[in-house]
């Protein structure tokens, strides 16, 4: 029955040489769409009222931030490849050959894009609205990365769109020819959708004060709980589920909470992204004038 199945066949490398120099499918998608993703976030802040080349400024804080907590997170929650039996603690820091997690990632990430705001003298909620929708795009381009790497893909599955593993990356126990869900296809998938469902939402209702990008990590969060249910690659449980689970769990139920609060506080969308209003700027320097 299996061959009469179409399927997803797995790319026959993810690193290509330029001379010395290893070129990585993993890193290129991350790249990609961390460009995208400054793109979009450019075009929304425009929208916004806020100057585009300030976002240049705020990312040139945000991305070493997030890649450094998203590493963090990716060793802190699957320790055992580097500090277990067998475990290589030097390959914690060999970012290149994959493994960021989300949530240290937009955590330490906003750390980041808070300072590059206050320098810019620019408001972290509207920025954070701003860049939403644009994280879900690069996060969707950054699967890739695991498609490339054969990494992270779900269960068996005789559905037409099973992906095939090659020998060398077939985990233990499953024989040869077994098709896989094509998880990096599911989030994919969710998270351009999501990001189409918020656009829409944000111009629909003229969401602001944070409110698009609790949004954002409510929309994610419920994708990431069913597709990570599906994986079967080595993770830390507890009580019987992925800490991932609970990880969206805990984060999606708090989205919710921040989502609806800031609703009732903050109606509407702010009017300036600005930290000081132009007005009070403008009534600052008349009164900072000597008389005459």
């Amino acid at each position: 029955m299996n061959a009469l199945l179409a399927e997803i066949p797995s790319p026959s490398q993810s690193v290509w040489h330029l001379g010395p120099f290893p070129v990585r499918a993993y890193a290129i998608a991350i790249l990609l769409g961390i460009v995208v993703a400054v793109v979009i976030t450019q075009r929304r802040w425009k929208e916004r009222g806020g100057d585009p080349e300030a976002v240049l400024d705020i990312v040139f804080w945000a991305v070493p931030f997030g890649i450094v907590g998203g590493r963090l997170y990716h060793v802190v929650s699957s320790p055992d490849a580097y500090f277990g039996p067998g475990g290589d603690p030097w390959k914690a820091f060999a970012i290149w050959e994959g493994g960021l997690g989300i949530w240290g990632a937009v955590a330490l990430g906003a750390v980041g894009a808070w300072i590059g705001c206050r320098r810019a003298g620019v408001r972290f909620a509207s920025f954070a609205d701003s860049v939403a929708p644009a994280l879900l795009v690069a996060q969707a381009i950054g699967r890739l990365g695991n498609w490339f790497n054969q990494e992270l893909f779900g269960g068996p599955t005789t559905l037409p769109w099973g992906l095939r593993i090659d020998d060398a990356h077939l985990p233990a126990g499953y024989d040869p020819g077994t098709l896989f869900h094509p998880t990096f296809l599911y989030e994919m998938v969710w998270n351009l959708a999501a990001a189409a469902l918020i656009v829409w939402l944000d111009r629909r209702f003229r969401l602001g004060h944070g409110r698009v990008f609790w949004l954002y990590v409510m929309t994610y969060t419920v994708g990431r709980l069913w597709i990570e249910l599906l994986r079967i690659d080595p993770a830390e449980t507890v009580l019987g589920l992925r800490l991932n689970v609970w990880t969206s769990l805990i984060v999606g139920l708090g989205a919710l909470v921040a989502f609806v609060v800031v609703g009732r506080r903050n109606p509407g969308r702010e009017t300036t992204v600005l930290l000081t209003p132009p007005s009070t700027q403008d009534d600052e320097a008349e009164a900072s004038e000597p008389s005459r």
